[in-house]
């Protein structure tokens, strides 16, 4: 069985308890009604060119074999915020949805840019699936069930466990953790840090359960996924406790100013890579499904000029692109080059 330990005393552990909720350390986020006019004028009034990708996305079919056969730690972007990694010779996956729409029906929300580049019976047995939180673009429950079989564990923040176990996922595959409370599996060690967002999948649930960030550290490497966040000082006490951090997947996407205190602009996206005093970010959150009122590609481009011009490596994949933490190689500008898409194309594998 893993262990568990705790960072910290009980009572900073706490802070962010409330009676039968739970809370952000920093604000308390809530929609007035006043906020929810504000955006829904928003989205009436903004014109934009390109929410959707124009032709067929650049992405790659995912083939296990092309991983690099030296073992190193591997990623790859699987789309949004789900990622497939490897470290330690383990599988990792990071809030996988692998449904065609970001939504409780099928038929309705928001549909996928491109499909996911392998399917789950192509995937390898999973040490651990981590999860961020429970809304239905980083929590998705056909996903989790088609998974089970393959899945060691289930690595969750406090009560997202009860959604997992009422799908039917034994109860003992489930870790759930609270913000600075560690688990090892074998070399692995997952902590859960804070982030600064919500939860809740209907209108009676709101913060009946715990959202966090996550520390994944390896026997050499160590990362940091950022689920949903907005910018806080947070970022700067993880990066002092935990860091430094070989690479960061930081939240980039599905931003406005309207709702920037619990989803980063870029610009803070990039700041909270710093904070954390990582070497190379990864942006996360973008690409796959139309949340926000920018256009499809504004995300990268953004964090692409501004990584630029504060000196800090930006690692770009192709969606399916297995990147290597020992090459040299960061990825390209794929999102400026939508090719032409052939009759009946999902999507372009080079």
């Amino acid at each position: 069985m893993p262990t568990t330990t705790l960072l910290g005393t009980s009572d900073a552990i706490r802070s962010h308890h409330a009676p039968k909720q739970f809370r952000n350390q920093q604000l308390d986020y809530r929609t007035g009604f006043g906020q929810v006019i504000d955006i829904a004028l928003a989205y009436l009034r903004t014109k934009r060119s390109e929410p959707n990708p124009l032709g067929a996305m650049p992405m790659r079919t995912l083939r296990m074999a092309e991983l690099p056969a030296d073992g190193a730690t591997t990623l790859v972007r699987l789309g949004h915020s789900s990622m497939l990694i490897r470290i330690d010779g383990h599988y990792l996956l990071t809030d996988p949805v692998f449904s065609e729409r970001a939504s409780p029906l099928q038929w309705a929300g928001p549909k996928r840019f491109h499909p996911v580049p392998l399917s789950i019976d192509e995937l390898p047995p999973i040490k651990a699936v981590i999860l961020s939180h429970d809304h239905y673009d980083h929590l998705d429950k056909h996903t989790v069930l088609a998974l089970d079989s393959k899945v060691e564990r289930f690595i969750t923040p406090l009560r997202v466990g009860d959604h997992l176990k009422r799908w039917g996922i034994a109860a003992d595959k489930i870790i759930e953790l609270d913000w600075w409370q560690q688990a090892e599996l074998g070399s692995l060690r997952f902590t859960a840090t804070p982030a600064q967002h919500f939860s809740g999948r209907g209108l009676r649930d709101r913060d009946r359960t715990l959202w966090a960030s996550w520390v994944i550290a390896g026997s050499r490497e160590r990362l940091f996924f950022s689920g949903d966040s907005g910018y806080f000082p947070g970022f700067r006490e993880i990066g002092e406790r935990c860091g430094p951090f070989d690479v960061t997947m930081i939240e980039t996407g599905a931003y406005n100013a309207l709702w920037s205190d619990i989803h980063m602009l870029p610009e803070q996206s990039v700041q909270a890579h710093i904070d954390l005093r990582g070497k190379a970010m990864l942006p996360i959150h973008n690409s796959t499904f139309d949340l926000a009122l920018h256009d499809w590609h504004e995300p990268l481009e953004r964090a692409s000029a501004i990584a630029a011009a504060r000196g800090v490596t930006l690692l770009t994949p192709l969606i399916g692109e297995p990147l290597a933490l020992n090459a040299a190689s960061t990825g390209t500008a794929w999102w400026r080059t939508q090719p032409a898409p052939a009759q009946g194309q999902l999507a372009w594998q080079p």
